[in-house]
């Protein structure tokens, strides 16, 4: 805040000073050289204080400084006689064009201005070039021009000078004429007062600045011989005679230059001219005039100008356009024509695609209205059988196989051409030798061959598209070489960058064509469209094997030169493999196991390249052959495994069972046993059912009885009289239990049937022994499942499986026997079967050999 304070007073201090300055007579003052300079020179300038006339300045020591603009310059300062401070300043090279140079004294340490000189520097006036003047006729007026030259950077005064003269203006008639051009023209317009018609004018420019003067170059003119005319006008144009290429133009001056006699020039031009083309010097007083050598059936576009006939005035502008269209005349010239065939119908016929190609324009007279095929020529004034009339350049047909020609013919409104033949001939002539393709731009194709041996008459070039899908790219652009020295063709029809073209250069003999040679260009390359998409088929712990498409020929947008397959991991640097363009299949080498890596793959063409995505893969621990190895010994060892648990729970069942049957012995089941299923001779005609027939339990045997026929015993069994054999004749049948019943001749609780001992049964009866001369019946043998007490025993039957011997005393209905034969009954054969040894049986002797 201080300090802007103090700025402020020493402002308001400046102003005072000044004023007072101004007030009285000045103590201070600049002087320089010269006020305008030219550039580059040196400027000397001098600032002088009168202390004696500035107040507060009288015992003050004069400080005096300068400022050229804003920037400070030194300068050198001393006393002069009369006592005043002077300070002297030299500018070596003064390089502005426009400078304001400050004196300032120092008061209070603050610079105050005292006096400025303002300095311009610059260069003299350049001389004006290329004076030239037109009059204009509509108002008798003439209007100069001319170039100024350069800059001087100082204030110009510009000044179009004119007067009256004779002869070649040696002499002036009368003072200099001035037109002034307003600021920044380049022009001035003299009026028709100060004009000299059918006289010489002496005409300059004078340009004056500071620094000097120019003038230009003096013309000496006749102002009606730079007088620009108005435009003609066209009145007709037409053909005459008719049936020629020649055209009558007839046009009229315009009504201010009737008076002048002029010379004109026409010019014409029709679509697919490069440019107009000039008829110069028509000079007609009748204002007609007749050209030739226009093509029939052409729109023409006319214009017309004029000017003075002596040749020194300027052109009008051109007329207004004049449109015409020349009469038609039948075509002429024959068609270039290219064909193919294809046997069909097992060579019967021939499908023909007949390809032409237009008229030139000398040669169409008209516009062509369509094109005609047929087998045979027309005849003068015969009917024409065509197989084709089209407006295109091509036709498709089917001719027998045995047609070897065609005709072709091109007409308009005025008739037709004359007929082109076409041949069609065998291609079995020889190739060119070599042939090669290179751009020329972006739109055309340089094809150059090597001649084959053989004299060629002319060359066919035809190319495709490739990548065209559908009809599109079966279509084919051809051109017809017919100059048999030929070795190169430009090819600019349907031409298109980033495309492929196969081309193909057919060698026409006399008598045949020759067989084709092929090859591929591209006008302009540029980077794949896309990249090919990676597969990988295969990976191991060392090695992974990639496979890829090939980009389609629409997406390469050039030649492939080559892929570049990158791999990397996350633990080490990328590698990369370049391959031919041919391959699709890649083995990366020298994986490492258990590890990711990240694969992309990059197309190059000459112009650029494409990448494609990462395709990640991991390498397993062990490869193929190893798995397959590791999984068999697995199956090995698990089957060996099952072996030896199979062994091991076998033998230890095995070792198990010895140890249980040291301390628990099994005990026969007697239900399960042979004897417990076999059944008598005499019962075995008997249907008996199965145990699991009566029921699914286990059978209880309570007792055991033994029926015998004793052979001297005539006493009738089961309480009837009849005779042994009928006694033994069929038994209920099962689950009815066989049991002994109740006989009012036997008493309740005997033994059956007198004497006879179970003894005895056992040994004539189930070992089939005969020991007795008398022939006995076969005993029968009841069984019985009741669980209630038989013969009136006074204890139920025993459980499954019990030994009875363990329970007491034998029972009654056995009779009693001694303690002495219970013991040897133990040691009996018996004792193998603990269920028997629970039936008190007597007469057990006949048992041993059981």
């Amino acid at each position: 805040m201080a300090v802007h304070g103090k700025s402020e007073m020493l402002l308001g201090y400046s102003t005072l000073f000044l004023l007072l300055l101004a007030g009285a007579r000045a103590c201070g003052w600049v002087t320089v050289n010269s006020s305008t300079v030219l550039l580059g020179s040196t400027v000397m300038a001098s600032c002088t204080i009168q202390s004696n006339r500035c107040q507060s300045l009288e015992d003050e020591e004069i400080q005096i400084t300068w400022r050229l603009d804003s920037q400070a310059v030194p300068g050198s300062q001393h006393k002069n006689v009369d006592g005043a401070d002077v300070s002297n300043l030299t500018i070596p090279h003064f390089n502005r064009t426009r400078a304001k140079l400050w004196c300032y004294v120092v008061w209070n340490s603050t610079p105050q201005r005292v006096g400025m000189a303002e300095i311009r520097a610059g260069y003299p006036p350049s001389k004006p070039d290329n004076l030239t003047c037109m009059m204009n006729l509509t108002d008798n007026s003439l209007t100069c021009r001319w170039d100024p030259g350069l800059d001087g950077h100082l204030p110009t005064k510009v000044v179009l000078m004119s007067s009256r003269s004779r002869g070649q203006c040696e002499v002036s008639q009368e003072a200099p004429q001035n037109c002034t051009p307003q600021a920044g023209q380049n022009y001035c317009t003299i009026s028709r007062k100060f004009l000299q018609l059918y006289q010489k004018m002496d005409i300059w420019v004078s340009v004056q600045n500071a620094l000097g003067t120019a003038e230009s170059e003096h013309l000496c003119i006749d102002p009606t011989d730079v007088a620009k005319l108005d435009p003609p006008v066209l009145k007709s144009v037409q053909s005459v005679p008719f049936q020629t290429n020649c055209v009558s133009v007839a046009w009229e001056v315009a009504h201010t230059s009737s008076h002048i006699e002029q010379q004109c020039e026409l010019r014409y031009w029709t679509p697919g001219d490069p440019g107009w083309t000039l008829v110069p010097d028509i000079v007609s007083p009748n204002l007609k005039t007749q050209h030739c050598g226009f093509l029939f059936g052409a729109e023409y576009h006319f214009q017309m100008r004029c000017r003075r006939i002596t040749g020194m005035g300027y052109w009008s502008e051109w007329s207004q356009r004049w449109n015409f269209t020349t009469h038609e005349k039948a075509p002429v010239g024959k068609l270039d024509v290219w064909w193919k065939t294809t046997p069909v119908d097992s060579g019967k016929r021939a499908e023909v695609q007949l390809l032409w190609k237009a008229p030139k324009r000398n040669e169409t007279n008209g516009r062509i209205l369509g094109y005609w095929v047929s087998l045979n020529p027309r005849r003068r004034n015969g009917a024409l059988t065509a197989i084709c009339n089209t407006t295109d350049m091509q036709c498709n047909f089917s001719v027998p196989a045995g047609v070897r020609r065609v005709y072709l013919s091109a007409y308009n409104s005025a008739g037709e051409s004359a007929t082109t033949e076409v041949l069609f001939l065998e291609q079995k002539g020889q190739p060119v030798a070599r042939i090669h393709a290179s751009p020329c731009d972006e739109h055309s194709l340089w094809v150059q061959w090597e001649a084959p041996k053989a004299a060629a008459t002319g060359y066919i070039v035809e190319w495709h598209q490739t990548s065209l899908p559908g009809p599109a790219g079966r279509s084919v652009s051809w051109q017809l070489q017919r100059n048999r020295s030929a070795t190169k063709a430009l090819l600019r029809e349907n031409i298109e960058p980033f495309q492929r073209y196969n081309i193909s250069v057919y060698p026409l003999y006399a008598d045949t064509v020759g067989l084709p040679l092929h090859t591929a260009a591209y006008s302009k390359e540029k980077a794949p469209s896309c990249a090919p998409k990676l597969h990988l088929m295969s990976v191991s712990k060392s090695h992974a094997e990639l496979h890829w498409d090939p980009i389609p020929v629409a997406m390469q947008n050039g030649f492939i030169t080559n892929y570049t397959i990158f791999w990397a991991s996350t633990t080490r640097d990328e590698l990369r493999a370049v391959v031919n363009s041919s391959f699709t299949a890649f083995t990366i080498r020298g994986l490492v196991p258990l590890t990711m890596y990240k694969v992309h793959i990059m197309a190059s063409t000459a112009a650029g390249s494409t990448n494609s995505t990462t395709l990640s893969l991991v390498t397993p621990a062990l490869n193929e052959t190893e798995t397959q190895y590791l999984l068999l010994s697995l199956g090995l060892l698990c089957v060996l495994l099952i072996v030896f648990i199979v062994c091991f729970l076998k033998n230890r069942r095995c070792a198990t069972n010895r140890v249980k049957n040291q301390f628990w012995p099994s005990v026969p089941d007697p239900a399960n046993s042979s004897l417990g299923k076999w059944v008598p001779a005499d019962l075995q005609q008997e249907t008996l059912p199965t145990a699991s027939a009566r029921e699914p339990g286990l059978v209880t045997i309570s007792d055991i009885t033994v029926l015998e026929k004793a052979a001297e015993k005539k006493a009738p069994l089961w309480g009837k009289t009849d005779s042994l054999p009928a006694a033994a004749g069929p038994f209920p049948a099962l689950p009815k239990s066989y049991i002994l019943p109740s006989s009012s001749g036997l008493p309740s609780g005997s033994t059956a049937l007198g004497e006879a001992r179970p003894g005895s049964y056992v040994n004539d009866g189930y070992r089939g022994q005969q020991q007795q001369q008398q022939h006995v019946p076969s005993p029968l043998y009841i069984r019985s499942d009741s669980t209630q007490p038989l013969l009136s025993e006074p204890s139920p039957s025993p459980k499954p499986y019990e030994n009875m011997w363990f329970h007491g005393a034998p029972q009654a209905g056995l009779g009693s026997h001694s303690s002495q034969e219970d013991g040897d009954f133990l040691e009996e054969p018996l004792i193998d079967f603990p269920l028997l040894q629970g039936l008190k049986i007597g007469g057990t002797e006949g048992l041993q050999d059981f």
